[in-house]
């Protein structure tokens, strides 16, 4: 007991009794502002009108959100081009979330070594909301190469670590993202119906790694594999990505087993056990 201020206090995440995820507990006004900064994200930059539009709210509740933000360095404003864009504010609290894990600190190791021994860019992710969110990235030295800097979201249904993360779901898992974010068409290759990604999960599983055969960007493939938990529950995938010419058939296999290799060596490292 402390004399001045009575019995202390446990210290708290939330107040007693607010456990629950309900309307009651949102701020409404802050919950708009976070959907207009999410959506300028997503477009990479926008005018007033543009967003204003897109999200069928007033240009003037809009500029005050974008105006605030502004102030806080989350967005930034390009007076000639009269647009919008991410700022470095936003930038620096996402890149809190990476140090917040021990997951890109001890996967940077291994994605370096995939990339020297593949000579492609490796790549880290993890599941968010079903969709991929890229943590991490080596780049490979060649002059035309993949490149997703963290932050970027990609659908699970066009990625390798998306579909190496998807393999690991059950039916039901599979299905609710379905549900949520559709089987969007990209290219030409891209798998649009639920009978062929559910083909393609299970050869997934079956040969331990994913294949994204130009299913997201045309010319481009990549080679997945998921890491683990300690429970064997699946936490995140790592990939190779370069052009189709650099990743033919006849390599698919081989490049597929440096990726495994990889995967399970970071499971180790994390103290994970494979499925």
């Amino acid at each position: 007991m402390n004399a001045e201020t009575g019995p202390e206090r446990r210290a708290r995440g939330r107040p007693r009794a607010w456990g629950d995820t309900t309307e009651q507990n949102k701020i409404k006004s802050l919950d708009r502002a976070l959907v207009i900064l999410e959506r300028l994200s997503e477009r990479g930059g926008a005018t007033l009108t543009d967003l204003s539009e897109d999200l069928d709210q007033s240009p003037a509740t809009v500029y005050r959100v974008l105006s605030t933000f502004e102030g806080r360095n989350m967005v930034d404003f390009d007076p000639v081009a009269q647009t919008w864009h991410i700022g470095a504010g936003a930038f620096h609290i996402g890149s809190r979330f990476l140090r917040r894990t021990s997951l890109v600190e001890r996967a940077r190791p291994f994605l370096r070594e995939l990339m020297q021994k593949t000579e492609e860019t490796a790549n880290l992710g993890v599941s968010r909301d079903g969709l991929v969110l890229f943590l991490s990235q080596v780049e490979t030295h060649h002059n035309i190469r993949a490149f997703f800097p963290p932050g970027t979201m990609s659908p699970m249904h066009s990625s390798g670590i998306g579909k190496a993360l998807l393999a690991q779901m059950d039916d039901k898992e599979v299905a609710a993202i379905i549900r949520k974010h559709k089987l969007t068409a990209f290219t030409e290759h891209t798998l649009v119906t639920p009978e062929a990604l559910a083909a393609d999960l299970e050869a997934t599983k079956a040969r331990g790694y994913a294949f994204d055969a130009e299913e997201k960007n045309d010319g481009m493939r990549c080679i997945a594999a998921p890491v683990f938990d300690m429970h064997g529950e699946p936490i995140a995938g790592v990939s190779i990505s370069g052009p189709s010419a650099r990743i033919p058939d006849e390599r698919i296999d081989s490049l597929g087993a440096s990726v495994k290799e990889t995967a399970a060596k970071l499971t180790a490292a994390l103290g994970g056990a494979s499925s």
